[in-house]
């Protein structure tokens, strides 16, 4: 004998509006919640990743984990600098950013309050090294206490459109450029010159956290490597650049998603209990239906399988109303704490199509759950006696 007809539970679900209706809002909310979250951790993690190129190798001091516990000499920058691999300009000068980052409190726009913002001092080379342009002004003047400012971190400050001034360390600074780094973590920080910016912290003119170079090639890395690993005069550590932000991205994705997976996962429950309500009701009030369709030739398993795709469908339509609640939001920018450098990072949710499948295929699991068990009860149902009470 042939299945159900799909139409059969189309109808049903119809007649039953209210109970389809609930069923379907209460599978959307957990959908709308799971997705939102995964959107808001890819955003994170994509925005962190974005800040590394596989064009440039990371140089910290050998057992850092982050810029912020990082420490090298002027000497060992230089040594850094002649190694082989690393690209040169027309002069010969090889392409590398020393850089220092500190944190430091200013007043946002939206609210008036305190937050955490990452200064980060860097060579006149950065330009070349890293892929970031000037969109509006000029780049700072080396020497002179001048900034330019990340678009994200120009939107979320007080006193940061070009030409205004912001006082912070005890010194006036005066932004003579607005930069765009392509939606990457750079786009959150204030960029000045290194020398000022030590001198400035009361730090050793001399000492840098990080020294960030241009590889001569792609395949230049291991290169680089090996020599600096292994030169006596140095205790470093060398990875792409891609590869350091991918890691300092990883502690809070993680903690995004897991957080966000056990509030979906509670939500889910509940939803569960709905289509479960749902679907015993439904089961309670076709019972001479289902004695009838079971007289007509149809299986147990029929109609098994006919209750649990009705509820796979509700399932369906509530993780698709999920995702298209939360479509909007796709490239809303929001703000949190980058744990790597302790300052505010602004990031843009991202609502890809793997996020929306992982939505709908978690709604399809709630359906299951909530329809296997109802399902297993219509197929029990007796005919003989249902029958004779018609």
């Amino acid at each position: 004998m042939a299945r159900i007809p799909f139409i059969y539970n189309l109808r049903s679900m119809r007649v039953r509006w209210i109970s389809t209706v609930v069923a379907i809002l209460s599978v959307a909310g957990v959908v709308t919640v799971f997705v939102a979250v995964l959107s808001m951790a890819k955003g994170f993690s994509e925005t962190v990743k974005a800040s590394g190129s596989k064009n440039n190798a990371m140089i910290l001091r050998g057992g850092s984990v982050s810029e912020m516990t990082s420490a090298m000499t002027l000497e060992q920058v230089r040594i850094i600098g002649d190694a082989s691999g690393i690209a040169r300009d027309r002069d010969g000068t090889p392409l590398i950013s020393p850089e220092v980052v500190v944190n430091i409190h200013l007043f946002t726009r939206s609210s008036g309050s305190e937050a955490n913002a990452g200064v980060r001092g860097v060579s006149k080379k950065v330009l070349e090294v890293r892929d970031i342009r000037i969109t509006q002004g000029r780049f700072f003047t080396p020497g002179l206490s001048e900034i330019v400012v990340g678009k994200s971190a120009a939107e979320a400050y007080q006193h940061m459109d070009l030409g205004g001034s912001v006082s912070f360390a005890g010194q006036t600074w005066t932004v003579v450029g607005i930069f765009d780094a392509g939606g990457s973590a750079f786009d959150s920080e204030i960029w000045c010159d290194t020398t000022v910016l030590n001198q400035i912290f009361k730090r050793p003119p001399d000492i840098f956290q990080s020294v960030t170079a241009r590889l001569a090639s792609v395949n230049a890395l291991s290169q680089i490597k090996d020599t600096l690993t292994t030169d006596p005069r140095l205790t470093v550590d060398v990875e792409r650049e891609i590869t350091y932000y991918e890691k300092q991205a990883k502690p809070l994705t993680t903690f995004i998603r897991t957080l966000g997976s056990l509030v979906a996962i509670v939500m889910a429950i509940g939803a569960v209990f709905a289509a479960l309500n749902t679907m015993y009701a439904a089961v309670s009030a076709r019972t001479s239906e289902i004695a009838t369709l079971q007289a007509l030739g149809f299986t147990g398993g029929n109609v098994v399988a006919s209750f649990l795709l009705e509820s796979l469908t509700l399932a369906f339509f509530g993780g698709v109303l999920g995702c298209l609640i939360v479509l909007p939001f796709n490239g809303f920018t929001a703000s949190t704490m980058n744990w790597a450098t302790i300052s505010r990072l602004a990031f843009a949710f991202r609502v890809t199509p793997d996020i929306t499948i992982q939505g709908i295929i978690f709604s399809l699991i709630m359906g299951f759950f909530g329809g296997v068990f109802p399902a297993i009860r219509a197929a029990r149902q007796p005919i003989a006696g249902t029958l004779r009470g018609l």
